[in-house]
């Protein structure tokens, strides 16, 4: 019975995260990005909506008269996302005029809402006018483009937030009766449908867990396992008409890789993992299990990114990995997060967040510019003289006509801190190397947690512990993959030297003993007041190698120090790093350069250029930079991978 409060669900995650209103950052690298997202983006956001017409959509769907005057009809979602992002900003850092900017949106949207709890503005505007992807009638398109589910999953992503943030119901009351709607309108002896694009499983596991509706559970569960009932034919290549675009080709338990559109894979992974949390359902266990080990073993760029095909915003084959035309949307870098935060949740194995970090630090951050208003829609993997794709030009863009992207990282940046520490039993993980300090209540004792360090630039960390009274427990500090000399967790990349660090962890200035276990060395003791662990992850230069099979970074090389993945810029490098070659045995150097992109830590090498017209060869000084910061000094040439000497002798 809902009563106002969060209800408590008798079956969840085993593990549960410490949430972001517990935790409070100190930390040079994400506090500033946090802070511009809270400064710039989020008005900036609010602003595209207005001046795009986003907002006059809803009040022209109030009055029930107008013409739908955005291209899309998702773009409902744009407000949803910015509010979802602003009331997590407003969690932790109040502002009455935001606050009030944020309810007046929210009273626009209520108008917008049809008596039965309909809101979709492509068709209450003018229904017998509606958006050409809606269909005639209500829900007719829905397993195809409508997006109707798809606007009211985010909506509930968005209401639950802003309840959560600030205790109001004027947001969660419309979407708990767009919810009711669809708990009418959908499931056994109603209408079926597999939603055209997910998001809407994950939001309505969100209302469950706010007031405890198992009819919210249900539906999220009825949505999931209508997929691959609808008929397509099989026997076509092309992913809309054999299905596999929507992830609707085959039911969800049967699937064994990911497929389709990159977002809507993310979100409907992310969805199984809630509703197979919340249900027991070990068949979504194993399917996603198996879907994750085929993406990681043979489906995601070196930097975390997905998607490679321009064309349906998609997967491609095994190992379809081209570097020239890589699509890899902002939006799926962000549900990569979502998913892989869950799969920890579920097995507690450090792999998904040494994922879920390579993602965050490379793939999912380049695609904000520094100022904060700028964004990339694609994050290529390289940028030539002769490149023209239209939908990857190497320039980043202030707006899209369909703006999801920017919009995704205004909601997602404000809930980082919930991804740094999570607790189970007597157990508490530390999962993300960001300064700052948590507020943990273990089995009814109050634990601060509290980080120093300087990463991603400097391994050397520090967590001082500090339990209320005495208590014993253990603390799991994550050991990241790459300092095991793993580069991702697959046989997909590999160190070129694979030779492991020796990782000491202290306890108060000494030595202690600890065990591995999935990737976490468990430190158990009796904590007190001031105790203090240390430890100092080498942070050596690696060149990063590709499995055989991945035929485009044959003969190639990344380079990567701690979490981070470089890249060559035509700026620092003589306009030019399509000609660039990194000969065996290359010593690159680090160096911190505080008054460039904000701060970052820069690679120096001497390396081989090779000039196109003449065919001399000479050397040169490489400047390699985080890969997340590029194209902020504008266009120009970019790579990622670098043939190596074997290639120079040969051409």
């Amino acid at each position: 019975m809902y009563t106002g409060g969060i209800y408590a669900q008798v079956r969840d995650y085993p593990i549960k995260p410490v949430a972001f209103t517990n935790v409070k950052l100190d930390d040079h690298f994400w506090v500033p990005r946090i802070e511009t997202n809270r400064t710039v983006t989020i008005p900036a956001s609010f602003a595209r909506c207005e001046n795009t017409g986003r907002v006059k959509n809803f009040e022209m769907a109030a009055a029930r008269k107008g013409s739908f005057c955005t291209k899309f009809p998702f773009d409902d979602t744009d407000i949803y996302k910015t509010i979802e992002g602003a009331s997590y900003s407003l969690a932790v850092h109040p502002d009455p005029k935001l606050k009030a900017y944020v309810d007046s949106l929210i009273t626009i949207v209520g108008k917008a809402q049809e008596p039965d709890g309909y809101l979709y503005t492509a068709r209450t505007i003018d229904p017998l006018h509606p958006h050409p992807w809606s269909g005639p009638e209500r829900w007719v398109k829905e397993n195809e483009l409508s997006h109707e589910l798809y606007d009211s999953g985010h909506m509930f992503e968005a209401a639950s937030a802003h309840y959560l943030a600030t205790g109001e119901r004027n947001f969660l009351d419309i979407a708990l009766k767009n919810a009711d709607l669809l708990v009418k309108t959908f499931g056994p002896g109603k209408r079926h449908v597999a939603p055209g694009h997910e998001i809407v499983e994950m939001g309505l596991v969100r209302l469950y867990r706010i007031t405890g509706k198992q009819e919210y559970l249900d539906l999220a569960k009825f949505f999931i396992d209508e997929r691959g009932k609808r008929q397509y034919d099989k026997n076509s290549s092309d992913e809309w008409k054999n299905g596999m675009y929507w992830q609707d080709n085959v039911p969800v338990v049967d699937e064994d890789e990911a497929e389709g559109h990159a977002v809507r894979a993310m979100y409907l992974y992310s969805g199984m993992a809630d509703v197979a949390a919340l249900t027991g359902d070990k068949q979504y266990i194993e399917a996603i299990d198996r879907i994750w080990n085929n993406m990681v073993s043979k489906k995601i760029y070196v930097q975390g990114s997905i998607g490679a095909v321009p064309n349906g915003e998609r997967f491609g084959a095994d190992y379809e990995l081209p570097n020239s035309t890589a699509y890899n949307e902002t939006c799926a870098a962000i549900g990569e997060v979502f998913w892989n935060q869950r799969m920890f949740l579920l097995h507690g194995d450090s792999k998904y967040i040494d994922l879920l970090e390579k993602v965050l630090y490379n793939g999912l951050i380049s695609g904000v510019g520094l100022d904060g208003k700028s964004f990339f829609y694609t994050n290529a993997m390289q940028v030539t003289d002769g490149f023209t794709h239209p939908a990857l030009e190497p320039g980043r863009s202030g707006w899209f006509e369909c703006s999801c992207c920017p919009t995704n990282m205004v909601r997602f940046l404000p809930s980082l801190p919930g991804y740094i520490y999570a607790q189970r039993e007597n157990n508490i993980y530390v999962n993300l190397f960001i300064a700052g300090s948590a507020d943990i209540k273990l089995k009814n004792k109050n634990i601060k947690i509290t980080q120093v360090n300087n990463y991603p630039w400097n391994g050397s960390l520090a967590i001082n512990v500090d339990p209320e009274s005495p208590a014993r427990f253990n603390m799991l500090v994550r050991i990241p993959g790459w300092s095991r000399s793993e580069a991702i967790p697959s046989d997909l990349y590999n160190f070129e030297n694979k030779s492991a660090s020796n990782i000491i962890i202290k306890l108060n200035g000494h030595p202690v003993k600890y065990i591995i276990q999935n990737g976490y060395a468990v430190i158990n003791n009796e904590w007190k007041k001031g105790d203090k662990i240390e430890m100092n992850l080498p942070m050596n230069v690696k060149q990063v190698i590709a499995n055989k099979a991945l035929t485009a970074d044959i003969g190639k090389v990344a380079l990567q120090r701690g979490p981070i993945i470089y890249c060559a810029e035509w700026k620092d490098n003589n306009g030019k790093v399509s000609n660039l070659y990194i000969p065996n045995n290359t010593i690159f150097k680090p160096e911190f350069k505080a008054d460039l992109l904000n701060g970052v830590m820069v690679l120096k090498a001497d390396v081989m250029r090779k000039d196109s017209t003449s065919g001399t060869v000479e050397k040169v000084s490489l400047t390699a930079i985080p890969y997340y910061s590029w194209a902020n000094r504008g266009k120009g040439e970019m790579t990622v991978w670098f043939p190596d000497a074997k290639e120079l002798a040969s051409k």
